[in-house]
């Protein structure tokens, strides 16, 4: 097991108010790991082996159906946890962890983190506050599936994730970042969600490029994510 020296794969959000010991015994403990474009990170009913923090690139979550239906559950970045709710519950893993790009990850075995729990009042504290987000995540992400429409969706998405870059509003793409993988996302197809661009883009409201997505009117985009 391989100890480290410094706590900068810590995520601050997260882990800040930790003690200096309890920084070193988590960080002490675990287990670095890279994986490839496309490598499985866990597999959805597996039992849980331990929990894993991103330090970089990009990872999907999903669930797939019988039919073979995804369901994207979380898209994450670096600084981002996961495995914790089956860490903690003991229950299988509940979604398909997938590399977008090569990533860098630590990885704490269960048995060690139960005990690090037990050990570091603190560090409990601090799960406590991550898994209450991750629930209050997955009752938003069931909002928007029941009670919103595909147009609100895409729109709120958008929104959520546009950046001023030389004075417009932009929506970067990854290269993983597919008209797939954002249908995915949406809860639902790609021919449905091509429409909707579409739609948009003959409305003015926005523009489809390879890299990027270029939105003219975030007024207009607002307001049919809250119609």
């Amino acid at each position: 097991m391989k100890a480290i020296t410094k706590n900068a794969f810590l995520p601050e959000r997260f882990f800040s108010d930790l003690s200096p010991a309890t920084q070193a015994s988590f960080t002490a403990a675990a287990v670095q790991r890279r994986y490839k474009t496309g490598q499985v990170v866990c597999v959805e009913g597996e039992p849980p082996t331990g929990l894993f923090i991103l330090e970089e690139g990009w990872v999907k979550a999903a669930r797939a159906s019988p039919h073979g239906r995804e369901q994207a559950l979380l898209f994450l970045g670096p600084g981002e946890i996961f495995g914790d709710l089956s860490v903690f519950t003991g229950l299988p893993y509940p979604g398909t962890v997938t590399a977008l790009e090569p990533v860098l990850i630590w990885m704490l075995e269960r048995e060690t983190m139960l005990n690090l729990v037990q050990r570091h009042p603190d560090l409990a504290l601090a799960v406590i506050r991550r898994l209450s987000e991750r629930v209050l995540h997955f009752v938003s992400l069931v909002e928007d599936l029941s009670l919103r429409s595909v147009e609100e969706r895409l729109a709120n998405m958008l929104l959520k994730h546009a950046r001023e870059s030389n004075g417009r509003l932009v929506v970067p793409r990854q290269e993983w970042r597919t008209l797939d993988e954002m249908a995915t996302q949406l809860g639902t197809v790609r021919d449905v969600l091509g429409r909707k661009l579409r739609m948009l883009e003959n409305q003015g409201i926005l523009q489809v490029e390879k890299h990027a997505i270029t939105i003219f009117d975030s007024q207009k985009l607002a307001d049919l994510g809250n119609s």
